[in-house]
């Protein structure tokens, strides 16, 4: 399986990524050895994520999701919360 997420991040921006292994991307996140946009932004959250069959899949959305705007990444991530 393959991951887009969405992370919260302390000063509230929202930094969107891909990965094959979630739990260990969120880790390598929030000890500051993920993304340099991430870095400096600790403490990081996971507010929001989707599964793929496949590495090109994943890469789409992601690409798709960092087109969004804010205000449409904030409706996505609700959306997530109400499902849940």
């Amino acid at each position: 399986m393959c991951y887009i997420y969405i992370l919260k991040c302390s000063d509230g921006t929202l930094y969107t990524g891909w990965t094959k292994d979630l739990n260990k991307r969120i880790e390598t996140h929030s000890k500051g050895k993920g993304a340099k946009y991430t870095r400096c932004r600790l403490p990081v959250e996971l507010v929001y994520f989707e599964e793929f069959e496949d590495k090109i899949s994943a890469q789409k959305r992601e690409y798709e999701i960092k087109q969004f705007r804010r205000d449409e990444k904030l409706m996505l991530i609700k959306d997530f919360y109400i499902k849940k």
